[in-house]
């Protein structure tokens, strides 16, 4: 049976493989004569390129620590043994680096990684109790992307008379921001005693988000007469411009069906811009959906199906403590992740999925 560094070293040697292609496909005459072309070919052969010279360290560490633990196994000289083992020692801290970094480069490149992020939060079963607390997951994310120095953007907020939210859309632009939000998808269910609730029973109710990455204009092509655009007055909280002006905004997509509002601007071209993103994005999210089904076989890194059916977190405050299904992982500071410390939980899923990827 193919253990991981048998797969790795094949890996490798594939790698091996098409670089010397690409270096043979760029040295043929009038091989720059295509810049886009060129390009793509220069990406792919550093990546490539990064990926060998990684492998290689690796097993020269590798070799390195056999032969350092082979000393201190035999050498009879015990100044030289303390020598061999305190070289081993170093050699594994290394090693463990390499590792490390070898894993996140040999993860299937999934080309949204470094797109922004349209984030969508709605409450799910529960009534006020699942309104309140996805208004706490909005507010979450919010947090989060402040401690990463993303820039934040409501683009769509409709609220309860409670202070809760039935629907929130948000854009959130950054570094990574997808890549870090990718695994945040699909039903959060919270565990709590609601401040209406006189017996101090617990209650369970659920939430929804969907984390769609946010595509170039080259990406998505929406032609004009595949739209079908609405305006109306807007109506819930929202100001005093609320009800006294066509300002809302309701965009049909014809081929697909998608529907999207928006009507937290004044304006009415600005709601137009921000429903357009959206629908944007989510035409975008359909496309990539049905080219990972296409490639699932090679994509076996999933950290869950990604579903916003599935339950993938709950946050049970009696306990204060919260437990992320899919990798099995419990934390005990529920008011810290609340208020937007998903460091060790976003990292914990990233690592779930590049052991998988590997293995």
């Amino acid at each position: 049976m193919r253990g991981p560094e048998t797969s790795a070293a094949e890996r490798i040697e594939a790698l091996r493989l098409r670089r010397g292609e690409i270096e043979l496909a760029l040295g043929q005459p009038g091989a720059w004569d295509d810049p886009a072309a060129t390009a793509q070919f220069s990406r792919e052969l550093a990546e490539i390129s990064e990926q060998i010279a990684l492998w290689d360290r690796l097993t020269d560490l590798r070799r390195a620590l056999t032969d350092a633990l082979r000393m201190a196994a035999e050498e009879g000289d015990q100044e030289l043994v303390a020598l061999a083992e305190e070289e081993a020692s170093r050699l594994e801290g290394e090693i463990q680096t390499a590792e490390a970094a070898w894993r996140a480069l040999a993860m299937p490149a999934d080309p949204r990684d470094n797109h922004d992020v349209i984030l969508e939060v709605r409450a799910g079963t529960g009534g006020d109790e699942a309104a309140l607390f996805a208004a706490d997951l909005l507010r979450m994310y919010t947090r989060y992307a402040e401690r990463q120095g993303w820039r934040y953007e409501v683009l769509e907020m409709a609220e309860n008379q409670i202070g809760g939210l039935r629907e929130g859309i948000a854009s959130i632009r950054g570094k990574g921001a997808f890549r870090q939000l990718r695994h945040e998808s699909g039903v959060h269910r919270v565990q709590r005693v609601p401040e209406t609730e006189a017996q101090g029973r617990i209650h369970t109710s659920t939430a929804t988000v969907a984390v769609l990455a946010e595509p170039a204009d080259v990406e998505i092509t929406i032609r004009p007469e595949e739209l079908r655009i609405e305006t109306h007055r807007a109506s819930g909280a929202g100001g005093q411009h609320v009800n006294k002006t066509d300002s809302a905004i309701r965009i049909v997509h014809l081929p697909t069906g998608l529907v999207v509002t928006c009507q937290d601007e004044r304006s009415q071209h600005k709601n137009r811009d921000k429903a357009m993103r959206v629908l944007r994005a989510r035409l975008f999210e359909q496309a990539s959906q049905a080219q990972q089904e296409e490639t699932a076989s090679a994509r076996r890194s999933q950290v869950g199906s990604g579903d916003r059916s599935e339950r993938i977190r709950t946050y049970n405050f009696p306990q204060g403590r919260v437990t992320d299904h899919r990798i099995g992982l419990t934390l005990y500071h529920l008011a810290e992740v609340l208020d937007g410390d998903l460091v060790e939980l976003i990292d914990a899923l990233n690592r779930a999925e590049e052991e998988a990827a590997l293995t």
